[in-house]
């Protein structure tokens, strides 16, 4: 598949039962909306809860989506801070039929530029596949080194990378550090002005929720022609996601709408954090009702 022809891609939920195991039943609907959408996927990143999982899990949940035999390209995430188990991951990922790797900046250890370039360039070279490299540093507690950056700008497997900085300055400093590689927004408030700056798309928390009108809005953003107006809309509804952490919110709305059968999640993280949902069912009715708007 070329990967390059799809601007977005969802960070999709991992559903769990109320037990805490696996819902196989509500990801093949999660699964089969996103294909039905023509989004790319993204499993096992922070949205997918890989770093609350064992690496048993996180193999069930690959072993199940591969199964579903999709049409659309699969990235698998990428993250820790121990580069020896973060490898043998890696490899592991090597060797199944997937199509791309997301992989973030090292957690907690808020490495400088020099560590940075060296973790990275080891996981690069060791990868088969290409590979998508995610700043984001309200969760790595250290934002993506540009001059890490740009000395791994030739390298053969860096394909792209996600900016979630939330900053417009940042986002060219990474699209200038690394000319050729494809810099796509990891926040979906900031998809419209990362477009305006050659950003080529999104990697999404909202389109979980609403896959065919997200996909709808990066194509405005990408063609200019959304209007302040709607980018207002999606900066507010998206917004709501993010209400309380990320997945919370949106598994939430995604069981209040019966498209999972619970919000249950993996500790630390609680859905019982998210009170009521009244903000997540708002912001769903607004963007249902500006697809159908935009579709008639």
């Amino acid at each position: 598949m070329e990967l390059d022809n799809y601007p977005l891609w969802t960070a999709i939920v991992t559903p769990f039962n109320e037990d805490g195991t696996f819902d196989e039943n509500s990801f093949q609907t999660l699964l089969k909306e996103q294909e039905e959408a023509g989004n790319g996927i993204l499993v096992l990143g922070s949205t997918g809860e890989s770093l609350n999982m064992t690496d048993e899990q996180k193999i069930e949940v690959l072993n199940y989506t591969l199964k579903q035999n999709l049409k659309v390209p699969l990235m698998v995430g990428v993250g820790g801070s121990n580069l020896a188990g973060t490898v043998e991951w890696v490899n592991y990922l090597n060797t199944i039929n997937i199509h791309c790797m997301l992989i973030v900046t090292p957690l907690y250890a808020k490495p400088e530029a020099e560590g940075q370039y060296l973790w990275f360039k080891t996981l690069l070279d060791k990868a088969t596949k290409p590979c998508m490299l995610y700043n984001v540093p309200s969760r790595t507690g250290k934002a993506m080194s540009v001059s890490a950056v740009r000395r791994l700008a030739t390298h053969e497997n860096f394909w792209a990378l996600k900016e979630a900085s939330g900053s417009v300055e940042d986002f060219k400093k990474y699209r200038e550090a690394a000319p050729n590689v494809l810099v796509y927004s990891g926040d979906d408030g900031m998809t419209p002005e990362f477009c305006k700056h050659g950003g080529k798309g999104l990697v999404s928390v909202a389109s979980n929720a609403w896959p065919k009108a997200t996909s709808l809005f990066v194509q405005k953003c990408l063609d200019k022609s959304i209007t302040d107006t709607e980018s207002k809309l999606w900066d507010a509804c998206a917004g709501a996601l993010f209400c309380v952490s990320n997945p919370i919110p949106v598994k939430r709305l995604l069981a209040e709408e019966k498209r999972i059968t619970s919000p249950t999640l993996q500790l630390p993280l609680c859905h019982t954090d998210l009170s009521q949902a009244a903000t997540v069912l708002e912001a769903s009715t607004r963007i249902n009702n500006w697809y159908e708007e935009n579709t008639k």
